[in-house]
């Protein structure tokens, strides 16, 4: 409960009489557990100061150096936090290709260690107009239906940091790319993994905007040779080059049309997930995608 009292401040004035007098001057005042609040604040002439009443807030030159520090420190911290957010989508990335291996090892290990064949899938759909799988005879499938079987869900074949595009290779809605994110490598269709070695050097697939890479140096990380390309298709002047920057799609550092500066996660056949620098395929031997020593 609150109660109040009175306060009483007096001065002393001359009567007519002579006689000094002390005139008082009340005011309220809120007494409340923690002291004394006043109610009203009056000057000596007896109007209420509003100076005491209303603290001043902040001036214009305060609120410029203000909004001018909290610029500067988004400006400071934005670039970071970008870098954060990126290695948490090659993180999440990397971990739906490990999750992809682990299903492709269990489908070996009921199918005499043969890799499975695809057929004519090759490009990003999975499911056909009545909601049903599709099948490798239906060039529309995407390679993952073969392993469907083993799989928690069809999710695990999308990129984080490769969701929203405007278009595709192919001519079909952009969003299928959600679900169809890695490139299969196309030797590896029907292979017999015993023969083999080792398995830790032999690409499953990898970060890619093509869904099936079967054309050596012109989809594929290596090259024809020292100081030649890699990637023909999607370098400048090839039919694919505005796709180029979706396949080096990690840690990108550079903005260039034909240079990323960033890298592309892989699936290896023992089910062990790395990535690969961008490159121009001096660094990527051909062996790794054939087999063949």
């Amino acid at each position: 409960m609150q109660h109040f009292q009175t306060v009483a401040q007096g001065k002393y004035q001359r009567t007519t009489g002579g006689k000094l007098m002390m005139n008082y001057e009340r005011r309220s005042t809120k007494y409340t557990a923690r002291g004394f609040t006043p109610l009203e604040v009056r000057t000596e002439g007896g109007h209420p100061d509003k100076s005491r009443l209303f603290p001043t807030g902040f001036t214009l030159i305060e609120l410029l150096v203000v909004i001018a520090i909290i610029a500067i420190l988004l400006a400071i911290l934005m670039p970071a936090l970008r870098k954060v957010k990126e290695a948490a989508k090659e993180i999440s990335c990397r971990s739906n290709m490990r999750s992809v291996g682990l299903a492709i090892l269990i489908y070996l290990d009921d199918n005499d260690r043969k890799l499975a064949d695809p057929g004519n899938a090759n490009r990003f759909l999975w499911y056909d107009s009545a909601g049903n799988i599709r099948k490798t005879n239906d060039n529309d499938a995407y390679w993952g239906i073969v392993y469907i079987d083993n799989l928690k869900n069809t999710k695990i074949f999308g990129c984080p940091s490769l969701r929203r595009v405007p278009e595709l290779i192919y001519d079909v809605d952009p969003d299928a790319i959600q679900e169809a994110a890695f490139g299969l490598n196309g030797y590896a269709r029907g292979t017999d993994t015993t023969k083999i070695r080792p398995h830790s050097e032999y690409i499953i697939c990898h970060d890619h905007v093509e869904p099936r890479c079967e054309q050596d140096s012109a989809d594929m990380f290596f090259n024809d040779g020292p100081g030649t390309n890699n990637l023909t298709h999607y370098r400048q002047g090839g039919h694919r080059e505005r796709f180029y920057r979706d396949i080096f799609r990690h840690n990108i550092r550079r903005y260039e049309d034909f240079r990323t500066g960033g890298r592309a996660n892989v699936l290896w056949l023992d089910g062990h997930v790395t990535s690969i620098e961008e490159t121009t395929g001096d660094d990527v031997p051909k062996m790794w995608y054939t087999g063949e020593r």
